[in-house]
């Protein structure tokens, strides 16, 4: 059977970010984070424990999960369901790509319910545009036993894409939706980053779990500008805040919130120096999707595993027992960019 064009599309998104995967990820922001080394940890690897709290009602074993990747095509199911079988491997949570197909064409929901089927027991994070009804958000949660869902802000994607949309009035929306869903809401970016004043409206409508999602990985200015024939945007390809830059944002609010990262994250160090700037979680997509598209899942398996055991290694290094202890007992000095971003946005 002929897939239909939103199917189609969703494939364009997966051969996009594969293909732009080095152009998007050619610099790691976290290089201008440097973490202060203390010669003393007086701690052992035996007293790490890698369990992370995101309030009361979400536990996570792993302070990273795979991030949203993709769903609603014959490709994304196979790719969804190698996904969900290493997150049950490695007790790793899950989100899928957006349910908005799933729910409008019920022939793609396989694409998505193959992460619940593969790994019935574990964290999984459902993914619908923050403009959802109450009804379709209820409906993404049911259709995957969710444990949490998230809703994403992709003002510049939709802008960029040339079907996408035009309008944004996201935010009382956004707090109907936490007040009435029955799971967490997750509130993130797609890669653009948030500010200071962007987290603090949030919280405001009740949010109390925010993905900053910032610049440096896929890039979906990128994607959307290659598949855009009508208008060339090649100058919003650099746009939006670095994952680094959101996480400063998300200090100086000094928020009662859950916050997380996405977004370039391609190594332990990298995870932990996120960790560092006060994210509780971090979510990781393009890296590990690149790995198992080109190399197969065994070599995402053999990554995964890498990245527990020496982020245990890293803790242990840095004195920490667990991933919260971070940026409480870790110091660190900004470089470069960084550092002048820092101090023009009043953010040190």
């Amino acid at each position: 059977m002929m897939e239909s064009q939103q199917a189609h599309r969703k494939d364009e998104h997966l051969s996009l970010a594969l293909a732009t995967y080095q152009q998007a990820h050619g610099q790691d922001y976290f290089d201008q984070v440097r973490l202060i080394h203390d010669a003393l940890p007086e701690t052992s690897l035996a007293e790490v424990d890698p369990q992370v709290q995101l309030g009361q009602a979400l536990t996570l074993d792993w302070p990273f999960y795979l991030e949203a990747m993709t769903g609603g095509s014959k490709r994304a199911a196979t790719i969804n369901a190698s996904l969900a079988r290493q997150a049950a491997k490695h007790h790793l949570a899950m989100a899928t790509g957006s349910l908005s197909i799933a729910l409008r064409e019920p022939a793609t929901r396989d694409s998505f319910t193959v992460v619940r089927e593969v790994n019935p027991d574990g964290k999984v994070f459902a993914n619908l545009s923050a403009g959802a009804d109450l009804e379709a958000a209820q409906a993404a949660v049911d259709l995957l036993q969710a444990d949490a869902l998230e809703l994403h802000l992709n003002a510049a994607q939709e802008l960029i894409m040339p079907e996408g949309d035009r309008a944004f009035h996201w935010l009382n929306n956004i707090q109907h939706l936490v007040q009435g869903l029955s799971v967490p809401v997750i509130v993130k970016e797609v890669g653009f980053g948030m500010s200071k004043r962007t987290i603090s409206r949030l919280i405001k409508a009740g949010v109390t779990n925010i993905n900053v999602s910032g610049r440096g990985g896929t890039n979906f200015a990128i994607i959307e500008n290659r598949r855009n024939h009508q208008l060339d945007l090649a100058d919003l390809e650099d746009w939006g805040q670095t994952t680094p830059e959101a996480l400063l944002e998300a200090r100086a609010v000094q928020p009662a919130v859950n916050l997380i990262a996405s977004g370039g994250i391609v190594s332990p160090l990298g995870l932990v120096k996120a960790g560092a700037l006060g994210a509780q979680a971090v979510g990781v997509a393009g890296y590990f999707l690149q790995i198992l598209v080109r190399q197969g899942e065994d070599a995402l398996d053999g990554e995964l595993s890498r990245w527990q055991e020496e982020l245990k290694r890293l803790l242990t290094l840095l004195g920490c027992q667990r991933f919260a202890d971070l940026p409480r007992q870790v110091d660190f000095v900004l470089t470069g960019d960084l550092y002048t971003y820092a101090q023009q946005r009043h953010l040190l």
